[in-house]
């Protein structure tokens, strides 16, 4: 009698149990190379694409070394700057954003869909390879201005997809090589990347183009960070005190910190830094005074004309009802009113023009006696203008007298 070999069985059933496991992890290892549009392998870890690789190379940047990004809302540009071998941040690559939400001026509340405008640090715990847009790092808002300011939002992000609800939007492509250089940059020891979030470029022209923006002296606060970089290109030291930005200063007793919403405490910034900073703000001070004189008279004259053209069509609108109402009794007296008004409203602004206008325009028909006429038409005097009608016509001059008898 014969028994069943359990045991060989057993074996049999594990080794197609094992090739199948193995048939898994090869299938799962396969579709992870599967190729996309964007590249091969897991997004997050794919490298930078082609074409930036060329750029570092040419500029002399290591592909590890720091990054900073700044943001222009009215222009809608994200600019990548990078650290060079020599130290000095230089612009890497700037993206055109593809769309971000809101208006010019910081972001206030959760839920009013703007994109926030200041200066956020990204550490990698805000990196976000699972995204549902691609690839996404979030701004870290509120930071410590807008948490001493009580403002509040969540989940503000640069990411991919292009739709945006209070974050800056790219292209897939675009967030894929920005979030790799990110990334690179902290495999190189980088701890944390800064982001300057701008409504424009901070020059005297777009400053005085906004002069009488509400959110002015939010922005010239941001803009001394802004001349901090210009000057030194180097990311500034980013502290808060007495709800504002202070950069690159540094403390005059140690250990004591910069904190919020509490009095600044006694600190220094560089001292030749800061002669710089005072002296580039002095030229564009100057500058701006000039170009916002200029755009508030443009503003004033384009409001006087504004207003003049609403006048004039009341006063057209008010004849043609006038004379609307007048018609049914005395159509010719109603014509000849709105007609004056309309006159009177087209002459230059100057004393009595209304009232002489209208005088000539009221003035009845003047008839000519017959001797009037007699004269006017033989003599050799008087007004040629009103000589219209009814007189002779050109003289001959050519024609030859008759001989007298």
């Amino acid at each position: 009698m014969r028994f069943p070999d359990v045991a060989g069985r057993a074996r049999s059933m594990g080794r197609i149990a094992g090739r199948v496991a193995g048939m898994v992890v090869v299938a799962g290892a396969l579709a992870a190379c599967q190729p996309d549009e964007l590249g091969y392998g897991p997004k997050a870890q794919r490298p930078v694409s082609a074409p930036v690789k060329r750029k570092m190379t040419d500029l002399d940047m290591p592909s590890t070394s720091p990054i900073m990004i700044r943001i222009f809302k009215e222009e809608s540009t994200l600019e990548v700057w990078k650290e060079k071998r020599n130290g000095r941040f230089a612009l890497l690559d700037t993206f055109e954003i593809c769309k971000w939400s809101g208006k010019l001026g910081p972001k206030f509340k959760e839920g009013d869909r703007q994109a926030p405008e200041g200066f956020y640090e990204i550490t990698p715990g805000l990196m976000n390879p699972n995204s549902s847009y691609h690839l996404a790092f979030n701004l870290g808002y509120p930071n410590q201005y807008d948490r001493s300011y009580g403002r509040t939002g969540s989940n503000l992000m640069v990411h991919g997809a292009c739709s945006s609800r209070g974050c800056y939007a790219m292209t897939d492509a675009q967030v894929q090589d920005i979030y790799a250089l990110a990334r690179d940059s902290f495999k190189g020891g980088q701890r944390s990347f800064q982001v300057q979030a701008f409504p424009f470029r901070m020059t005297p022209d777009n400053m005085a183009k906004h002069y009488d923006s509400e959110h002015m002296d939010f922005w010239r606060m941001l803009k001394v960070g802004y001349d901090h970089f210009e000057l030194t290109k180097v990311p500034p030291k980013v502290s808060v005190c007495e709800k504002k930005y202070v950069f690159d200063a540094t403390t005059l007793v140690e250990g004591v910190p910069f904190r919020a919403a509490a009095k600044c405490p006694a600190y220094e910034v560089p001292p030749r830094l800061q002669q710089l900073v005072q002296e580039k703000q002095r030229k564009d001070d100057e500058k701006y005074q000039q170009l916002a004189t200029r755009y508030e008279a443009r503003a004033e004259r384009k409001k006087r004309w504004e207003e003049r053209q609403t006048k004039f069509a009341e006063a057209i609108g008010g004849a043609a009802e006038a004379s609307t109402d007048a018609t049914s009794e005395n159509p010719e007296t109603a014509a000849t009113e709105a007609t004056a008004a309309v006159a009177a409203e087209a002459q230059p602004k100057r004393p009595g023009a209304a009232v002489e206008t209208q005088a000539v325009a009221l003035q009845p028909e003047k008839k000519e006696s017959p001797t009037a006429g007699f004269f006017k038409r033989w003599l050799p005097f008087g007004s040629k203008s009103e000589d219209t009608e009814g007189t002779v016509g050109p003289i001959d001059t050519a024609a030859t007298p008759a001989p007298k008898p």
